[in-house]
């Protein structure tokens, strides 16, 4: 049987605070099913005990009200689970982001072996590539669309790469978070690729590098190149150009993060 309580019962059936409910009454979320006109005490159902406890587990998920409110308002089973699901796998994702920062905090506390830097020349060479203004936060995306384009753009021109994948990062992008980013892959001197949608022919110049090799994921990134740098500053002299990363494997490679390596480059001075 159906039956109405006082907003302060209902705080108590449901674990919400009466300012809460007041809160949710305001936006809508959750209105109760009376309105005692002379004293504007609420009154709630006891039908609505489970759709606040629902509300109260979103919230505790971290899902915005208005998340929740298209939730509640769902037509139907299927629009309101894909709901839920969607902002599971958001959560799901934020967990494995946390884990993944808990893990690299960590290995800060433990010391790092030496770096092992080599000095190598390398020669100038052509490339197809993707360049664009890219800023640190939509690097990830940037990357999983460009690399897929250049390969795509080879294979139709029938051209094998003539090297490993790479990057090139200008100074901008980490003194700004912002900054020109060159995605490329290496082709042979006399291939010949008309330029197509965002992919252009390109020549990256000889250059003399300091080179670390980073295994694993990109998350401890900073560590490679800190160590890289400093090694650089202390034994030799920077240039201002863009570092260049190759990925002898990455992310196209395997699906596991532990297993990817990218040479690091640091353009140096001659020695």
């Amino acid at each position: 049987m159906t039956a109405t309580v006082s907003i302060g019962e209902f705080a108590r059936l449901t674990y919400l605070s009466v300012k809460t409910l007041r809160y949710y009454h305001d936006i809508e979320l959750l209105e109760p099913v009376a309105i005692d006109t002379g004293s504007g005490y609420r009154r709630y159902s006891t039908d609505q005990v489970a759709q606040a406890h629902l509300i109260r587990r979103l919230r505790q998920l971290d899902m915005p009200l208005p998340e929740i409110k298209a939730v509640l308002g769902a037509p139907d089973d299927d629009t309101r689970n894909a709901a839920l699901r969607a902002h599971l796998e958001r959560m799901e994702a934020e967990l494995a982001r946390t884990r993944s920062v808990v893990a690299s905090l960590r290995s800060l506390l433990t010391p790092g072996a030496p770096i092992a830097v080599e000095y190598r020349s390398i020669p100038a060479f052509s490339a197809l590539a993707v360049t664009d203004l890219v800023s640190r936060e939509e690097i990830g995306p940037w990357c999983q669309a460009s690399y897929p384009l250049l390969h795509q753009t080879l294979i139709a021109a029938g051209i094998a790469p003539a090297g490993v994948d790479g990057a090139t990062y200008s100074m901008e992008f980490f003194e700004n978070d912002l900054g020109e980013v060159v995605a490329y892959v290496p082709i042979p001197a006399d291939a010949k690729v008309e330029p197509f949608d965002r992919v252009s022919m390109i020549e990256l110049p000889a250059r003399r590098f300091a080179i670390a090799l980073h295994q694993g994921s990109f998350d401890d990134f900073d560590r490679t190149y800190g160590a890289l740098g400093s090694h650089v500053a202390e034994h030799g002299t920077a240039l201002a150009e863009p570092v260049r990363e190759r990925y002898l494997r990455g992310p196209g490679d395997t699906d596991d993060p532990s297993a990817y390596r990218t040479e690091v480059c640091w353009p140096i001075g001659p020695l």
